[in-house]
């Protein structure tokens, strides 16, 4: 195993995965690789949401900006995850927020939130981005009695703090919804944000960069970085490149040296999903399941799924702690008797497409967006835990000013809660031990899944 990664080579592969998104959508040709040496005023690790995001606002502002990732544009988590463009980024608790950073900064980022859904449907209209855009709105499902009392008491919580009003669905009126009343037991409605095809999102993205002028170079790791002069020298396989700054946007498929700072700070977790074959309007009836808004549901070990546009039905959930072959196939296993218990209706329906990939905790259980201590113009932007599509978006977006700028304090316009940095997780090298430690405890709170 690669000790600069948490995962075992596979995790890593560089080939596209065999994902619904993937097979739905025509892949550009690749993009080659950084050759010979370069100079670039911003040099950006990792092409996904992020990293995007920011090249083509630098390069907008008349920056040179060279884009290098280990694989391709929109391979990692930005082009296989579930298209939910929702609100979130953090695993910490409104009232955990409001206590640890200060009610103005929990409303600040719950703002920011809104915000990064907003511009992520502007984006897509802006730059022409036909990624199969979904109703607007989000079901949080109660998985048992006792967690829709608990939404309840959240939404006055939501109220109290950010003078929201989420609706409250009991599970009598669960049906009027689209939504199978079997194994939930209300939702909360949140009228922000939507669902889409995030590879086509983030093949947009990489468009939209290039057109302003960014340099996008594929099938590039980069394996080392070390100050040169007044900015930064990174080594490629192939390719050197120099950069007067540099924005780190790799999230989960972080390499623990790059830079060393990075090290034992994030939690790389392992998210399974899977598609189905087209359903019937019959199937659809049946199990009583007909919206198209994102869902998912109180566990901790959360579900989440949707019916796509072709009225496949998609689903996914956390839970793995290997990537190898056996064991991803012992989890999606796992995930489909999961479906069969919440949607009985469809126990056994074909399964036309699994694929697994990487989301990102960190330390603080939030993300971070700012300068890397220690390392002049060196920046870093990561740590979504599992909703990076419109965090991340808009947190490379707001970014490059600051980066434009020259460094900390010239932009105000990221909030606190993603300012501090995260610490490093307590016995690093254990991580994934203490993951599944955790997962089994998890499971336990959450209880069986119904009969």
């Amino acid at each position: 195993m690669d000790p600069m990664h948490l995962y075992e080579p596979e995790a890593y592969d560089p080939r596209w995965p065999d994902s619904h998104w993937a097979a739905t959508v025509e892949l550009p040709p690749p993009v080659g690789p950084l050759t010979g040496e370069s100079r670039t005023d911003v040099a950006v690790i990792g092409a996904g949401y992020a990293g995007l995001s920011a090249a083509r606002e630098l390069a907008r502002r008349g920056l040179s900006v060279t884009v290098v990732d280990a694989a391709q544009p929109g391979w990692g988590a930005s082009g296989r995850n579930g298209g939910f463009c929702c609100m979130g980024g953090s695993k910490l608790s409104d009232a955990q927020i409001a206590r640890r950073f200060g009610l103005p900064a929990a409303r600040a980022f719950r703002r920011f939130q809104r915000e990064a859904v907003e511009h992520v449907a502007e984006t897509l209209q802006t730059e022409g981005i036909d990624a199969d855009q979904g109703p607007w709105g989000e079901y949080l499902l109660a998985h048992r009695p006792s967690a829709y009392r608990a939404l309840v008491a959240g939404a006055t919580e939501l109220r109290d703090i950010y003078d929201e009003a989420p609706r409250l669905i009991p599970r009598e009126e669960l049906a009027g919804h689209g939504i199978s009343p079997h194994g939930f037991h209300g939702a909360m409605l949140n009228p922000v944000g939507f669902p889409l095809h995030p590879l086509k999102y983030a093949l947009g993205l990489a468009r939209a960069a290039q057109a302003a002028g960014a340099v996008l170079h594929g099938d590039s790791a980069v394996t080392g970085m070390m100050p040169d002069g007044t900015g930064w020298r990174m080594v490629t396989a192939q390719g050197v490149l120099r950069a007067r700054r540099v924005l780190i946007a790799t999230n989960g498929y972080s390499r623990e040296d790059l830079p060393g700072w990075i090290g034992g700070r994030l939690m790389p977790v392992i998210s399974a999903i899977f598609v189905t074959r087209p359903l019937t309007e019959a199937e659809r009836d049946a199990q009583g399941w007909t919206t198209r808004n994102m869902s998912f549901d109180t566990r901790d070990l959360l579900h989440y799924f949707r019916l796509l546009p072709d009225n496949r039905f998609m689903f996914g959930m956390r839970g793995g702690l290997s990537a190898r072959p056996r064991a991803l196939e012992r989890l999606h296993d796992e995930a489909e008797q999961h479906l069969a218990a919440l949607f009985p209706a469809w126990a056994g329906i074909e399964v036309e497409r699994h694929w697994s990939g990487l989301a990102c905790l960190t330390g603080s259980l939030a993300p971070y967006a700012g300068p890397v201590p220690g390392m002049e113009g060196v920046f870093a932007a990561l740590g979504w835990h599992g909703n990076g599509v419109a965090a991340a978006s808009l947190t490379g977006h707001r970014i490059a000013s600051e980066i434009a700028q020259g460094g900390a304090g010239k932009d105000a316009t990221l909030p606190e809660v993603m300012r501090r940095i995260p610490p490093r997780l307590p016995f690093p090298a254990f991580r994934r031990r203490a993951l599944g430690v955790t997962y089994r405890l998890l499971s336990l709170k959450d209880g069986p899944l119904p009969r």
